[in-house]
């Protein structure tokens, strides 16, 4: 073991009681939340540093030494696949003085060095080269000043997540009934998913749970909010008949804080004509299930608790990077079938850029909102004035064909969920704050268990 240690003043870790800022079964939330610096900093604690956090598709890493940098919370990580072909998840953060060791979004390398004093690290994030390594003391020992690795590593169809809790449960018990909602967007394609286009990534002024809570519980917003947008798409110009405006369906929820929202209909499709007719629906009905394709499968909106979330009528996924209660990073991918030919895929990644790029139509009008809750959340007044969640207070039932908790389509049940998730993790200690026999205080002592690519 390395010599020395330190130990850090309580103080500077410790926790507010919020359990009283959010009430779920009452449907009232405390604006407060989304504006308070120490809130949120007891978020990186007690959310982002114990939840399964989205890192990348698969499909990222191609060979040994592709590696794509991204965050956990407002950690920098690495994700690299290492000569065993196995995924692993670093801290982007030199051991000696704290710099970067990987300055680039992504690529391929055979080791990370730290442009600062020059210490290098191997693709499992061992500490392999420390010029004038004599100067040190005899016991000083590479071995113990390896980058730090998040212990667990895990994916479901194609998606990448990380947790750095090592005891947490599976990533698929995490999941539960949510699987079931995902597959019909990542399992429609026998021989998998991949990303196409790159990521793009664009700032916002606003706090990361609007964006969270949106996608996994709003369809309340899409005839106001984006009326201007239906309007261009639809075939007359004048936006959408009344009977497919004012669509009926199903929202999801757990007890995780997992939510999705969709129409069901029958003859649900998808947008993009190319990818419409591309489908055989009777084969993916087959495939995955009736109330999948006339659900989940096209239209709708969901989101993984806390930050990951997607859209599958256009193939997009996203995360919502937390950059201090005020600002997030949105990071957003194009994900398509394997199977699909190159001109469906064209109108898939295309369809995706004109409706939820940085620039899309409807990415636009959602940035625009979430920015102006944001705007003035400051304020004494506003910020002493609670919010209302409670349409569809207390209409939470067992639907036939959908697993899980369901509420109809135009509710708050998956909005409240999330709160409801965001309360009991923000009220239970950590597995950092637990005793030290009981976990390792030390994140380094972690091992991780690998991810075969």
């Amino acid at each position: 073991m390395p010599r020395g240690g330190l130990t850090r003043p309580e103080a500077l870790d410790s926790n507010l009681d919020v359990s009283g800022m959010v009430d779920p079964d009452g449907g009232l939330v405390d604006r407060r939340i989304f504006s308070d610096t120490a809130v949120y900093r007891q978020e990186m604690r007690r959310i982002f540093a114990r939840s399964w956090l989205f890192i990348a598709h698969m499909d990222q890493f191609q060979k040994p030494g592709s590696f794509f940098q991204t965050y956990m919370g407002e950690d920098p990580v690495i994700a690299v696949l290492n000569k065993k072909r196995q995924v692993r998840v670093l801290l982007n953060n030199c051991r000696h003085r704290g710099a970067r060791v990987c300055r680039a979004d992504e690529g391929a390398t055979k080791n990370f060095i730290c442009t600062y004093h020059g210490w290098a690290y191997d693709l499992d994030g061992n500490l392999v080269d420390v010029p004038a390594q004599e100067a040190y003391a005899s016991d000083f020992n590479p071995a113990d000043w390896g980058l730090v690795s998040a212990p667990r590593v895990e994916s479901y169809k194609g998606l990448i997540f990380a947790n750095w809790d090592a005891n947490a449960e599976p990533l698929e018990d995490a999941l539960g009934d949510m699987k079931w909602y995902i597959d019909a967007f990542m399992d429609r394609d026998p021989e998998g998913t991949c990303v196409v286009g790159g990521v793009a990534k664009w700032v916002l002024e606003g706090n990361w749970k609007l964006a969270a809570e949106q996608f996994a519980t709003d369809w309340y917003h899409v005839n106001m909010s984006h009326a201007s947008a239906l309007m261009v798409l639809s075939p007359t110009g004048k936006g959408p008949k009344k009977e497919i405006a004012m669509r009926t369906g199903v929202q999801f929820t757990d007890d995780r804080g997992n939510g999705a929202g969709f129409p069901v209909h029958p003859r649900n499709r998808f947008d993009a004509q190319p990818v419409h007719e591309y489908y055989d629906y009777d084969f993916l009905r087959e495939r995955l299930s009736p109330e999948q394709v006339m659900g989940p499968l096209t239209n709708g909106h969901a989101t993984v608790f806390p930050n990951f979330s997607y859209l599958p009528v256009n193939g997009s996924i996203r995360v919502w990077h937390p950059k201090g209660p005020n600002k997030m990073e949105v990071w957003s991918w194009t994900v398509l079938d394997k199977s699909m030919p190159e001109e469906v895929r064209r109108a898939q990644r295309l369809y995706n850029l004109r409706t939820f790029g940085p620039s899309g139509i409807f990415e636009q009008d959602d940035g625009e909102n979430w920015s102006e809750c944001q705007a003035n959340a400051h304020a004494f007044m506003i910020g002493n004035t609670a919010l209302n969640y409670q349409m569809g207070l207390g209409t939470e039932t067992q639907r036939d064909g959908f697993p899980g908790t369901t509420s109809g389509l135009y509710s708050d049940a998956a909005g409240r969920g999330v709160y409801r998730r965001w309360r009991e993790l923000m009220s239970t200690p950590a597995w950092h704050e637990t005793p030290a026999e009981n976990q390792a205080a030390d994140p380094a002592e972690l091992q991780q268990e690998p991810l075969g690519a």
